[in-house]
């Protein structure tokens, strides 16, 4: 899986190598390479901060549904989470009748990671509000 961060490299990579060939001065090469990576990281910092905002924007659905007084809607994540535990733990350990499927352990790593995150951000929130 390919990261942000080369991807934008990525784009702005052949632009970079045609600066180098450019038959300028070594001056104006040097300018043009310094205006091309400030624009790459422009780029990046915008994604970074778009990023940043939709982490904030999971976070408070985490949080507020951690908050809810309905027990179904503070409860399904952990619940959630839990049954897939069960299900990695047997499947690894053969007890399950059919192993689980590389979609299975993709989701979960997927859910895993976005509880923890919510959770971290949620006591994170505490913290600094407190």
């Amino acid at each position: 899986m390919i990261g942000i961060t080369d991807l934008i490299a990525g784009i702005f990579k052949p632009a970079a190598d045609l600066v180098d060939k450019l038959h300028t001065s070594d001056d104006e090469r040097l300018k043009a390479k310094g205006h091309l990576l400030d624009v790459q990281a422009a780029a990046m910092q915008r994604v970074f901060d778009y990023e940043t905002e939709m982490i904030k924007g999971q976070q408070a659905i985490v949080s507020s549904e951690a908050k809810s007084e309905h027990f179904i809607v503070a409860a399904w994540r952990p619940i959630t989470m839990l049954t897939f535990l069960i299900l990695a733990v047997g499947d690894s350990l053969g007890l399950l009748a059919t192993p689980l499927r590389d979609e299975a352990w993709a989701l979960l790593q997927l859910g895993l990671g976005g509880y923890v995150v919510g959770r971290s951000g949620e006591k994170i929130a505490k913290v600094m509000k407190g």
